[in-house]
């Protein structure tokens, strides 16, 4: 079974490390209403934009999902 991106992205969380991919971990981390069960790009991308809490991270988060998809190609 693919393991969720949230899950994936849970692996980058950290209290300490202050870099723009550890400070969205962090953020999805804490967000509630984020779709924990899904792998699709477009689902997670589209939730990010339209939250508004995640503006800044869309650069962060289309690279993260590159890595994402690379580690679950198996």
């Amino acid at each position: 079974m693919r393991q969720s991106f949230y899950l994936f992205i849970l692996t980058y969380k950290d209290p300490y490390k202050k870099d723009s991919k550890t400070a969205f971990a962090n953020r999805v981390a804490d967000d509630i209403a984020f779709p924990k069960q899904s792998t699709d790009y477009h689902e997670l991308a589209d939730y990010l934009e339209l939250s508004g809490e995640y503006t800044e991270f869309m650069s962060v988060f289309d690279d993260l999902f590159e890595t994402y998809v690379e580690r679950n190609k198996n």
